[in-house]
């Protein structure tokens, strides 16, 4: 019998013995749009390790809700599993649909007991998620809406398996908390500098260098920590 052939990068980075840990507990499953993967503040009953697809990290108050972090097939959802916790106070929701291998909660944690190199891994890639996030607080708190786009589309681009990204202007808005006429300008002057070109409900990068000098130092601090530790 074959074994299966990842595309999460998080897995293919696994040693032959921690993936084997995980290999016979993992589930391959259909990511839906706007699917809900983790409810803030109830117990995480799988983690995610996306093959395709996008999901969303959202941070909630009473009144509000806006995106913290993105995870594709780098990575994986769960952090607060990984860091022997049993829920998060956040949503994770497909933004982009696609694939993922998904393992119960509790075989993960069963796993990581099983192997210290593997929880080793793990928190790495939690430790880098954080990384994320914070950039992302810095970017939000200091940063013009055009570079915030730019560093949030270059992320969404590495995420993708091409060059197209089906978002419409609201979503984008929502999920960096601003308001849309902000984001449909910043997009405008891009396509108007030949960086992307816009249909309705898509984007497509056409200059990832042109992007890369708008977002400037709000882009590459977390994906140089995913090369350091995990890369």
């Amino acid at each position: 019998m074959s074994r299966p052939v990842f595309l999460n990068r998080l897995l293919k980075s696994l040693s032959a013995a921690d993936r084997a840990l995980l290999e016979g507990e993992l589930e391959r499953v259909e990511l839906k749009l706007r699917e809900t993967l983790e409810t803030a503040n109830t117990p995480i009953s799988h983690a995610y390790f996306p093959e395709s697809g996008i999901i969303s990290i959202v941070a909630k108050s009473r009144d509000d809700h806006i995106e913290t972090g993105v995870i594709g097939r780098e990575g994986m959802t769960g952090a607060a599993v990984v860091m022997g916790n049993h829920r998060s106070p956040n949503d994770a929701i497909v933004q982009v649909a696609g694939s993922a291998h998904r393992i119960e909660a509790d075989q993960l944690r069963s796993a990581m007991d099983a192997s210290a190199s593997l929880r080793q891994t793990l928190q790495r890639f939690t430790h880098v998620f954080m990384v994320q996030v914070s950039q992302t607080a810095l970017a939000s708190g200091r940063g013009k809406i055009a570079e915030r786009l730019a560093r949030w589309l270059l992320m969404v681009h590495d995420r993708s398996d091409d060059d197209e990204i089906r978002l419409t202007h609201e979503f984008i808005a929502v999920m960096l908390g601003v308001r849309r006429p902000g984001v449909t300008d910043a997009l405008n002057e891009m396509e108007g500098g030949g960086l992307i070109r816009t249909t309705r409900a898509t984007i497509q990068i056409a200059d990832r260098r042109g992007l890369l000098r708008i977002a400037g130092a709000a882009y590459g601090v977390p994906e140089a920590e995913y090369e350091r530790l995990l890369g």
